[in-house]
Parts: C-alpha cells; sequence; structure tokens
C-alpha cells in the first residue's frame, strides 16, 4: 500500500506526490461563490468536494489554512433616478440576503466553514495595489480609465495557456467582437480594474477611475494575502480553468515574478437527466427544491446527507448526472451502511479475527491518497459493512483489538472524511417518527384481531423496502 497522498495536478495533467511546501501545513484556496443569486448544485458539488478535500487533509494530520472567498464586487446596475435612499437597489442587501441563504445549504450538506472567508469588497486596497504592481512592471496598461492585462506581452517571457493546455496562436484566432474590446491592445487582453458606467451602482476611487476590479483579480489579491506569494492548493470548478484561472495565474507571476500554486485542483460539472443544467431550457433544480421535493424533475425529496452521500459515489473529476432512479439507489446504500454503523456498536469481539482487518482499513487510506478515490472508499466500506453483518450473524469472528480498530477507522471515514451523518443527527428523523405512528396503528389493528389491516400494512412496507419484524416484545422495523 502506498501510504503517500498523490493528487491529479492540471498544471501538470498528472497524478503527482504530494509535498507542500512547509512540512505539516497547507495552504489551501477555492473560489467561492458570486452571491446574487441561489447557489446551485453544480457550486454545491464542487464545495462539497473540497470539503471532503479539506477534511482528509486534516484527518491526515496536516494543519490546514482553507481559504474560500464571497464573490460580493459584482456587475450589478441600476437606474436610481427619483427614488428615495430607501427605495435603491442596495447591493449589500443582496449580498446579505444570498451570502446567509449559501451558509444555510452548505451548512444542510454538513460542509466545515473555512478558514478564513474574505469578501472581494473587503480587499479593494490589495486589488488596486496588485494592479499598480503590474503596470509599473510593463505588463498591463491604461486605457480610458480601465487597465487591462498585456496578455502578448506576458506571453513573450511566460506561457500564457499552460494551466488550460491553450496555445495563445488558438486563442488569437478564436477571438471575437464584445463590448470594450476598441480599448484594448488584443482581443485576449482582460481587465484589472474597470471603469464604471454612470448605471454601475458599485464603484470604488482608484488613480484611474471610479471604478470595479477585474473578476480574476479578486482570487489573486485575497489567495495571496492570507497564504503566500506561492501556496500549495488552489481549487474550483472545472468551468473556471479557463479563463478565471490562467488569468490567475498570469497575474501572480506578472505581480511577484512567482507561480502562485504548486496544485491545481479541479472538481468536474453535474448533468440533470443526461442533460447539462440549463435554466433556459428548465433542467435545473435548486438544494432546497431537491430536499423538500417541490419541483417537477425528482420523483420524490431527497435528504441532504444522502444527497452528499451520492455525490461521494462519483470521483471528484468525473461527470455526475443526477436522476432520480440513481439518487435512490444511493439511498438505499445510505442506509444499508448506516444499518451496519448501528449494528457496529453492538458487535461483539472474541479472541480471533476470521479476516484481515487491518488489510480492510488500509484500503480505505490507499482509496484516499490515490487522488481522493471516494468511490473506491465507500465500495471498501461496503465491503466492510458486509462483514459487519457476518460477525452479527455469527458466520464470521472478529478480535476485541481488531472490533476496536475497525470502529475507530469507520467512524473516522464515514463521519469525519465523507462528512456523511446519520438521518437522526443531521435533524432528519422523520422517518423514524412516521414509523412509530404506523406501527402504532398496526398494533391497535392486531390487537383488535383485524388481520387484514395488520397484513396490509406490512406487505405495504416491504414492497416500499421496509421490513416490519415482530416479537414477544413487540415490533421492529429495517430498511432493506
Amino acid at each position: 500500500m502506498d501510504s503517500q497522498l498523490h493528487i491529479y495536478n492540471t498544471l501538470k495533467g498528472d497524478k503527482e506526490l504530494f509535498k507542500p511546501i512547509t512540512e505539516g501545513q497547507i495552504g489551501m484556496y477555492v473560489c467561492g461563490p458570486t452571491v446574487y443569486s441561489d447557489v446551485h448544485l453544480g457550486n454545491c458539488r464542487t464545495f462539497i468536494s473540497f470539503d471532503m478535500i479539506y477534511r482528509y487533509l486534516l484527518h491526515s494530520n496536516y494543519k490546514v489554512r482553507y481559504v474560500r472567498n464571497i464573490t460580493d464586487a459584482g456587475h450589478l446596475e441600476a437606474s436610481l433616478a427619483g427614488k428615495t435612499r430607501l427605495d435603491q437597489l442596495e447591493p449589500m442587501e443582496i449580498v446579505q440576503k444570498y451570502t446567509v441563504g449559501f451558509h444555510d445549504v452548505m451548512g444542510m450538506f454538513n460542509n466545515h466553514p473555512p478558514s478564513i472567508e474574505p469578501a472581494a469588497t473587503g480587499h479593494i486596497i490589495e486589488q488596486i495595489e496588485i494592479v499598480k504592481t503590474i503596470l509599473d512592471k510593463g505588463l498591463a496598461y491604461e486605457s480610458n480609465g480601465s487597465v487591462y492585462f498585456d496578455v502578448e506581452k506576458f506571453n513573450k517571457e511566460e506561457n500564457y495557456g499552460e494551466l488550460s493546455g491553450r496555445k495563445i496562436e488558438d486563442l488569437l484566432s478564436g477571438t471575437r467582437d464584445l463590448d470594450g474590446q476598441d480599448e484594448k491592445r488584443s482581443p485576449l487582453d482582460f481587465a484589472l480594474w474597470k471603469k464604471a458606467s454612470d448605471s454601475h451602482i458599485m464603484r470604488w476611487p482608484s488613480p484611474w477611475s471610479d471604478g470595479f476590479p477585474g473578476w480574476h483579480l479578486e482570487c489573486t489579491a485575497m489567495s495571496t494575502k492570507y497564504l503566500g506569494d506561492t501556496f500549495d492548493i488552489h481549487g474550483g470548478g472545472m468551468d473556471l480553468k479557463f479563463p478565471h484561472h490562467e488569468c490567475e495565474v498570469a497575474q501572480g507571476k506578472a505581480s511577484t515574478g512567482k507561480s502562485p500554486v504548486n496544485y491545481w485542483l479541479h472538481a468536474n460539472m453535474l448533468t440533470l437527466n443526461g442533460q447539462k443544467m440549463s435554466k433556459s431550457t428548465g433542467n435545473t433544480i435548486l438544494p432546497g427544491e431537491l430536499f423538500s421535493g417541490d419541483n417537477d424533475i425528482m420523483d420524490k425529496a431527497y435528504h441532504p446527507t444522502v444527497v452528499r452521500f451520492f455525490m461521494m459515489q462519483a470521483h471528484y473529476r468525473s461527470i455526475l448526472d443526477f436522476s432520480s432512479a440513481a439518487l435512490t439507489a444511493s439511498e438505499k446504500g445510505f442506509t444499508k451502511l448506516m444499518n451496519a454503523m448501528a449494528e457496529l456498536e453492538s458487535v461483539a469481539g472474541g479472541s480471533d479475527s476470521s479476516f484481515e482487518v487491518k488489510d480492510l482499513t488500509e484500503s480505505f487510506y490507499a482509496a484516499m491518497n490515490d487522488d481522493f478515490n471516494t468511490p473506491v472508499l465507500v465500495a471498501r466500506l461496503f465491503d466492510a459493512a458486509t462483514w459487519i453483518n457476518k460477525i452479527k450473524s455469527g458466520e464470521a469472528s472478529i478480535s476485541n483489538a481488531d472490533l476496536e480498530l475497525l470502529k475507530k477507522e469507520m467512524k473516522a471515514f464515514v463521519f469525519d472524511v465523507l462528512g456523511i451523518r446519520t438521518l437522526d443527527a443531521s435533524g432528519g428523523n422523520e422517518l423514524d417518527a412516521a414509523m412509530d405512528i404506523v406501527l402504532e396503528l398496526r398494533k391497535n389493528a392486531r390487537e383488535q384481531k383485524d388481520w387484514g389491516t395488520s397484513d396490509l400494512i406490512r406487505d405495504r412496507l416491504k414492497d416500499a423496502g421496509i421490513t416490519v419484524k415482530d416479537s414477544a416484545e413487540g415490533s421492529t422495523w429495517s430498511s432493506n
């Protein structure tokens, strides 16, 4: 077993042995949400993936500074003429609403908060200073109050496109006319600072104009402020690789002369029923709609921890398709694993083991050390669940020492690393409450010798995947 962590580095296009800049410590930056609308499932998958990575790094005894920004300096525009102050659109009111909503959803998914969550609007000064530095080095230019990064001049000394694997010649031939192109020397040049139009609400004074920073600049400013000119890991969605992350690489090198990040990690996208998620086609669903069942796409509601478990069954770099069939299958797997975790608490140990517990638990680490391979980890956890059921039924045995090891590592990887919660722990005991009522109704039917109703309830529950067992002490139930 390779006990060393290997991760896929987008910059190199291959898996690499992970070596932090400072032994035992890791700096990790992940591009956060733009808080002008509800967070969508694609964003959630990215943040859940990096939460899993954060959790495993912590479990591996690294001290991790995890920075994830809030993008709140955006392009809101409105006509303010003839309105009172309280009638006017207040950008930070919108920011607050959707930031709170984002945190609520992340809490439902059991995500750890980052170590630092800086906001773009709180770092305007740092962004202006970076623009000044890049201008002083001759790698940017002012045009009509805006400042643009000179991509072709930068490319003479460096390699613009190294992260995304694109060549500047191909980029130039594929450009098209866009607003503001007449201000640029090249269509590839991107804004470091934009002069605000009259209708632009969010604006700040700068040496060049009243305006706002470029989208790419905020991440460069906040990542380097809290993690240094070069840090260990930068993460985000696959859609950010170009141009956002490519521009971050260029800005970092232009301002400090150093490559800003050693390992670039990218989480892949979600599809819905085999199709790309799109608001325009209606093929989209918000987390709250998924949890409540209030949608026309899924067959039923799904609990946040079940959705998280479903995401863990796919590798973070692979495309994941959401469908009722896939989520329902995952829900059954989740129930099986949770039942095994509950059974593990009542398993009795002995003097010997009929299987290699150490090999099994080491396979958990081997999976995660292979670029955070959660689907393989989940498969090994199901192997463990099978053994737990065999021990419980007397088909297998386990020593007391091995039992303690299995309990320790199962809890660590299910709850701490994957971030899975039992439904009770996450406030999701609705099924327990409903089953108490159903079993009480069945008990009343049996007491009244209404065997037809009693059997009907038992059979319908069996069809739904729930088995009822009767004994002298009463009736109990379990999910299949």
